[in-house]
């Protein structure tokens, strides 16, 4: 992992200063930029006169395009930087955009915080901006459990699977996750539209995540005070999730919590009959959101000191 000591140094950016406002006003975010380049190929290439088989193969073809330029753009970006202690501090720098562990935190806590106050309308406000279910149907047990699945799945979409194939392969490793992950966010979904043209992205975003779920469910069980729990929820209700990869850290933390977290929710007014993690455990509340946040802190902070201890080595 030639690029440890690097990622660390854009972890601890991130946990300090996030992406300021200022800056998203002023220059937006990469991850902005290619949202822009996904919806003008899906506008233009996605042709819902075309038959399924001819939109599946356009799918793989734009999804290569943005990820190779991904890559290119990366590798081009690194290989410009001085071969000295330069590329540790310039390619933290430029990696850390591209973390959400500051952002994530500072979302989830936006729910804690009025939910502990027992304003459930501020606090459905707030998980409404983290998750695609309908907010005005979630009682206060509803709410807490969305924003810990939200947190989990994301540590490792937006912090660990980043941070792993940016230390293994530097710039060119990261920019390539976030062009994958950002595909599967805009066009990795079973609708109409998209069933076909985004079946690459969604198909490429389940295998580089594959490692990193199942790291980060570790890193959860590793921390937490209930530490068999976690893991032996984890290895039992893992592969019942809907995602080969989110049911890894969700059933971690709902271990690691004592509580209950997926099952039924409703998506646009749909009810989606999802199976329950930790089945028989209590329905999680706003004390749980918090207690979340911190396994969370020190799952990270376990993980900056494993790049910093392999780094050394």
């Amino acid at each position: 992992m030639g690029f440890a000591d690097a990622l660390a140094v854009a972890m601890a950016v991130d946990s300090v200063l996030g992406w300021p406002d200022a800056l998203f006003v002023r220059f937006g975010h990469p991850v902005t930029w290619l949202g822009r380049l996904i919806t003008a190929l899906d506008a233009r290439c996605n042709r819902e006169t075309d038959p399924p088989l001819q939109r599946r193969a356009i799918g793989v073809a734009a999804a290569g395009a943005v990820i190779a330029l991904a890559a290119g753009v990366g590798w081009a970006v690194q290989s410009a930087i001085d071969a000295s202690w330069a590329r540790l501090v310039l390619v933290g720098i430029i990696a850390w955009p591209l973390l959400a562990l500051r952002s994530l935190y500072d979302h989830v806590a936006a729910v804690a915080q009025p939910l502990k106050a027992g304003d459930l309308d501020a606090a459905r406000l707030a998980v409404a901006k983290i998750v695609g279910r309908d907010p005005a149907l979630l009682d206060k047990a509803g709410v807490a459990r969305a924003a810990i699945e939200s947190l989990a799945e994301n540590a490792s979409d937006g912090v660990v699977a980043p941070v792993l194939w940016g230390a293994l392969f530097g710039l060119p490793g990261i920019f390539s996750y976030k062009a994958v992950n950002t595909l599967d966010s805009m066009i990795g979904h079973r609708t109409a539209r998209h069933q076909s043209f985004g079946w690459a992205a969604a198909r490429i975003d389940d295998i580089v995540n594959l490692i990193p779920a199942r790291l980060t469910g570790l890193l959860f069980a590793l921390v937490a005070a209930r530490r068999s729990e976690a893991m032996s929820c984890m290895m039992r209700d893992a592969g019942q999730h809907r995602s080969i990869n989110a049911g890894w850290p969700e059933a971690a933390m709902a271990g690691a919590l004592g509580v209950r977290l997926s099952g039924p929710r409703a998506y646009h007014g749909r009810l989606a009959e999802e199976p329950w993690l930790n089945r028989d455990a209590r329905d999680p509340g706003a004390l749980d959101v918090a207690l979340g946040l911190e396994i969370y802190v020190r799952a990270m902070i376990v993980l900056t000191g494993l790049l910093v201890i392999v780094a050394l080595a």
